[in-house]
C-alpha cells in the first residue's frame, strides 16, 4: 500500500494525542501512589511525545521541495530531529538515574498501586497499536523521524510491562508476606528503564549523526546497485569513484560509467538514463548522478581498476 504525506502527518498527529494522554496519567499515577518507577514511565512517555512533536515538524518540513538556497531539498532535517530527540533521550536517562538511586538509598512505601497497575497496563495497550502504525507508514516512506518515533514507543512497551511486573510484585508481596519490605524494587526498576531509554537514545543518535555526517548506505544497498551497473555488461565496461550517502528519506547515489570510446553521446545519455531508472525501481527516492568516461585502452589485466567488467566478465577473475 502506498502511503501518502497525508498519512504521515496523520500518524505522527496520532502518536502526539497518545503520548500526551499517556504523560498526563503516568505522572499523575506516580505522584498519587509515590512510585518513583511510574514517575520515570511519565518522563520516558514525555520524551516520546517530545519526539512525536519533532518528528511531527520534521515530517511537514522534510517535503519542503528544493530551493535556490537548498538545493538538495530539506529532507536532513529529518536526522536533525533524530539527533535532538537522541540527546532528549540521554538526559531524561540520566535524571532518572539520579533519582532512582536516591531512592534506592532510602526506599519509600508505594501505595493504592492498583491504579498504577491500571495505567501501566492501559499504556501496553496503546503504545503498541500505535508504534506498529508507526513502523508500517515509517517503513513503506523511508521516513527516519516516523521511525525513531515507533522505536520510542516501542521502548516504551518493554519498560512499561517492566515496572507493571514490579507493582504487581509488590502487591503479592503485600498479600502474602505483609511483613516484608520490597519497594526498593520500584526505584530498581526505574534504573532498569532509565538504562533502556539510553541504549535506545544512543542508537538513535549514531544513526541520525550517521546521516548528518554523509556516512554510506548500508554495505547489502550498494551491493545490489552494484550488481545493477553490471548488469548493463557489455554497454558499461566498468565503473569507479562509487560513492553513496543518504538525507531523510532520500538516497543519494554517484558514480563514474566506463563505456565504448566510439558510443555516441546520444547512446552513453540513454544508458545512463536507463541504469538510474534500473537503480531507482529497486530503490525509490534515490538522486544518482552518474558521469560517462570512454574507455580508451581496453582491458589489459594489470590496467584494469575494481570494477572494470570487460576483464572480470571475460576471464571470470576479480580485476587486480
Amino acid at each position: 500500500m502506498a502511503y501518502t504525506q497525508k498519512d504521515k502527518a496523520s500518524v505522527a498527529w496520532l502518536s502526539v494525542a497518545s503520548n500526551s494522554t499517556l504523560v498526563v496519567l503516568k505522572l499523575s499515577a506516580g505522584i498519587y501512589i509515590g512510585s518513583m518507577a511510574v514517575i520515570s514511565e511519565a518522563i520516558h512517555s514525555g520524551m516520546d511525545l517530545l519526539a512525536s512533536l519533532i518528528a511531527l515538524f520534521s515530517v511537514k518540513r522534510s517535503e519542503i521541495p528544493p530551493d535556490r538556497v537548498h538545493p538538495f531539498g530539506h529532507e536532513k532535517i529529518e536526522n536533525i530531529s533524530g539527533s535532538i530527540e537522541a540527546l532528549l533521550i540521554l538526559a531524561a536517562s540520566a535524571w532518572i538515574v539520579y533519582e532512582a538511586i536516591k531512592k534506592l538509598v532510602n526506599p519509600e512505601p508505594v501505595s493504592m498501586i492498583g491504579v498504577g497497575i491500571a495505567v501501566m497496563a492501559f499504556s501496553v495497550v496503546v503504545n503498541t497499536l500505535v508504534s506498529r502504525k508507526l513502523f508500517r507508514i515509517g517503513y513503506a516512506t523511508e521516513s527516519v523521524a516516523l521511525q525513531g518515533n515507533a522505536w520510542h514507543l516501542r521502548t516504551d512497551v518493554y519498560t512499561s510491562l517492566g515496572v507493571l511486573a514490579s507493582l504487581l510484585l509488590i502487591m503479592a508481596a503485600g498479600w502474602f508476606f505483609p511483613s516484608s519490605n520490597l519497594y526498593w524494587i520500584d526505584p530498581l526498576v526505574a534504573l532498569c528503564v532509565a538504562l533502556l531509554i539510553a541504549v535506545t537514545g544512543w542508537k538513535l543518535l549514531v544513526k541520525a549523526v550517521g546521516d548528518l555526517l554523509d556516512a554510506s548506505l548500508p554495505e547489502e544497498e550498494e551491493r545490489v546497485m552494484r550488481s545493477l551497473i553490471k548488469s548493463r555488461y557489455p554497454d558499461v565496461h566498468g565503473y569507479h569513484r562509487f560513492r553513496s550517502r543518504r538525507a531523510g528519506r532520500v538516497r543519494f547515489v554517484e558514480f563514474h560509467m566506463k563505456v565504448d570510446s566510439v558510443m555516441t553521446v546520444d547512446d552513453s545519455h540513454a544508458l545512463a538514463e536507463i541504469l538510474t531508472k534500473d537503480i531507482e525501481d529497486v530503490f525509490p527516492e534515490t538522486n544518482v548522478l552518474i558521469h560517462v568516461e570512454p574507455c580508451l585502452d581496453g582491458c589489459r589485466g594489470e590496467d584494469c581498476p575494481e570494477g572494470c567488467f570487460v576483464f572480470t566478465v571475460a576471464t571470470g577473475e576479480s580485476a587486480p
